[in-house]
């Protein structure tokens, strides 16, 4: 119901009152055939969405995928053949394709980052970093890329970060009040910004201590202080490294590299339609 509720938002948003272009241009009971096109080489992800929303303009939209997410598609592959009335379809259109467009740019970009730690033990996550609203297809396509999800928002885990712990008096004092105030069964991750603070955090019982912008030997460092006593996180404009750089981060030992460039700097993947009159 929440995905319908958007959908509906973002067709409302661009059709407005009408699809005036359509409607003086094109016959009522024109039909189509039309061909959505890889342009470059991309990750595909989001084809339900986009048939769900030629599905909430017109029952005879008929949206025929021919290929899956999570499929690498070459420039110049129909990733979907679509047919039905031509209104329907143009009125569709932008929308359909600005959510297959940046669903599979995340794919596209989730997957060079796990390709790069291939043969590491280190996952690549993302962030809350997203658009607001669409989130849940966001984070959809990093796992379609084949990365993780972190934190789904803010209710679902303690991430105690730098304002938590200055509003909080210290991360000590952050951690026991978590630990007092919060279910059992959640984990509590804190932000470090050195050894000091790795340590304080190991100390007071952290389940998994974030490197914020350190340099690799500091999480070198960190990470053999910890010792395995918690999950370790690197974080800070990790998508801005090149492949070496985040396989020597992960080969320090580092169990999860987040990326908030998964989704807030992504470039959307190059999808066309093209229709045709039957």
């Amino acid at each position: 119901m929440q995905l319908e509720a958007f959908l509906r938002a973002a067709l409302d948003e661009d059709i407005g009152w009408g699809d005036i272009t359509t409607e003086v241009c094109v016959p009522a009971d024109t039909l189509v055939a039309g061909r959505f096109i890889a342009k470059a080489d991309l990750v595909v992800c989001g084809l339900d969405i986009v048939k769900s929303v030629f599905g909430l303009l017109s029952d005879r939209i008929l949206l025929t995928p021919r290929a899956a997410d999570g499929d690498a598609a070459e420039k110049g592959r129909v990733i979907a053949d679509i047919t039905g009335p031509a209104h329907g379809v143009l009125m569709g259109e932008r929308v359909a394709l600005n959510l297959l467009q940046r669903m599979s740019g995340i794919a596209t970009r989730t997957r060079e980052f796990c390709r790069a730690l291939e043969g590491t033990s280190a996952r690549v996550a993302d962030t809350r970093k997203t658009t607001p609203g669409m989130r849940s297809l966001e984070k959809y396509a990093v796992r379609v890329g084949g990365g993780s999800n972190h934190r789904m928002g803010l209710s679902d885990g303690v991430l105690i970060k730098d304002n938590h712990i200055a509003a909080a008096g210290g991360i000590t004092a952050a951690v026991r009040r978590a630990r007092a105030g919060a279910p059992h069964t959640l984990k509590i991750e804190v932000e470090t910004t050195n050894l000091d603070e790795v340590a304080e955090a190991l100390n007071a019982g952290a389940d998994i201590i974030m490197f914020d912008n350190m340099q690799l030997e500091q999480m070198a460092e960190a990470v053999r202080l910890i010792g395995g006593r918690a999950l370790t996180e690197a974080s800070g404009n990790m998508g801005d490294k090149d492949a070496s750089e985040l396989v020597r981060i992960a080969s320090a030992g580092v169990d999860i590299i987040s990326i908030g460039a998964l989704t807030h700097t992504v470039r959307a993947a190059d999808i066309s339609l093209r229709v045709e009159t039957l």
